[in-house]
């Protein structure tokens, strides 16, 4: 792309702040806005962003790093310039898809997905380094303009994403149902049993890795699971009754049961590897 761009980025979190010091220190003029004066203070003492912004006026590009409903909201209400491209980093693209293009905008949408993060969250938990060679989804559709798309996929590129995939929003919601918001429930589930009290000598790599994500906000994660209902609930069936044959197996002390099902598992985590 080359040249400097006037961004602004609303919602100062671990993956706004983020973006922002990632966009500044690819050359990038960057204007933050945050409900919290405290994020945007912080942005501004510790060079993340270079001014807070008041308004959209004469960015061109917007992006919108704010929980499902927030951005929703914005998406709806917001006061942006004729021809300015507004991209929101939400981990669910249908439902935000579906009300944008609910009526005339004056704005350009991309939707994206950034596949990076931590197990802490917040400002302080920021780093211009946080995307380098992370995956990111960009989301498109019959109303997606062209050049938007372009403009944003440099932008993932200049700021250090390594794979960038472009698809339809459902297609988006569907493999996200899987590789983000099942394994967070998954998760969540696994930490909750009561042997975990005391455990803490017991752990090894396996504990660390499968609670790695159990600590959700659970205010946001709520809001994306149900904006992918259907998707989620889906793979969430297909988990039960998968275990269900583990259980099984076990039941019936059918130890060549249980090792068709390992065998069918090792090789299914082989091709997925297989494809990077």
């Amino acid at each position: 792309m080359g040249e400097n761009m006037k961004i602004v980025v609303y919602g100062l979190g671990i993956i706004g702040a983020s973006l922002s010091a990632s966009l500044r220190a690819a050359g990038h003029t960057v204007y933050g806005k945050n409900r919290s004066r405290e994020a945007v203070k912080y942005a501004l003492s510790h060079g993340i962003i270079d001014d807070e912004a008041e308004n959209y006026e004469n960015a061109e590009v917007v992006f919108l790093a704010l929980p499902p409903d927030a951005t929703m909201r914005e998406l709806d209400e917001g006061d942006f310039p004729r021809g300015v491209i507004v991209a929101d980093v939400c981990g669910v693209k249908r439902a935000l898809e579906d009300a944008v293009y609910a009526k005339p905008r004056a704005y350009r949408y991309v939707g994206t997905h950034p596949m990076a993060g931590k197990e802490t969250s917040g400002i302080q938990s920021a780093s211009a380094s946080l995307f380098l060679g992370a995956n990111l989804i960009l989301t498109a559709c019959g109303g997606t303009d062209p050049k938007a798309l372009e403009t944003v996929r440099c932008l993932g590129k200049e700021i250090g994403f390594g794979r960038i995939t472009v698809c339809s929003a459902e297609e988006h919601d569907k493999k996200i149902a899987l590789t983000s918001q099942l394994a967070h429930i998954v998760a969540n589930a696994y930490a909750k049993s009561p042997e975990t009290s005391g455990c803490a000598s017991f752990t090894g790599g396996s504990y660390q890795d499968m609670t790695r994500v159990a600590g959700v906000d659970e205010n946001l994660w709520t809001e994306l699971y149900f904006y992918n209902r259907a998707s989620l609930l889906e793979e969430t069936e297909r988990l039960i009754t998968r275990l269900c044959e583990y259980r099984d197996a076990l039941r019936a002390g059918d130890c060549g049961r249980m090792k068709e099902l390992l065998h069918e598992g090792r090789i299914a985590r082989e091709e997925y590897f297989s494809e990077k």
